[in-house]
């Protein structure tokens, strides 16, 4: 597989290659693709339970938060 880069590109995977964290222009390819599918996959997360929440608050299924405390025993598990 060939890919045509900005030069502006080209020179940050260079920077890369040249800063010895990377064997060669391939990982660095590499290692991006895999940081870029990542994020979608976690934007897809948070777009599924920003829906959620959404959901429960337009049906009423909340809960005042009274303290930072109480805050993190709801996100513990605990009520």
């Amino acid at each position: 597989m060939n890919i045509s880069l900005t030069p502006e590109l080209e020179k940050a995977v260079r920077t890369k290659v040249a800063s010895g964290l990377y064997n060669n222009a391939s990982e660095v390819i590499r290692e991006a693709l895999r940081q870029s599918l990542a994020r979608e996959k976690e934007g897809e997360w948070l777009a599924r339970e920003a829906a959620i929440g959404f959901a429960q608050l337009e049906s009423g299924q909340t809960v005042e938060v009274e303290s930072e405390q109480h805050f993190m025993a709801l996100v513990r598990g605990g009520a």
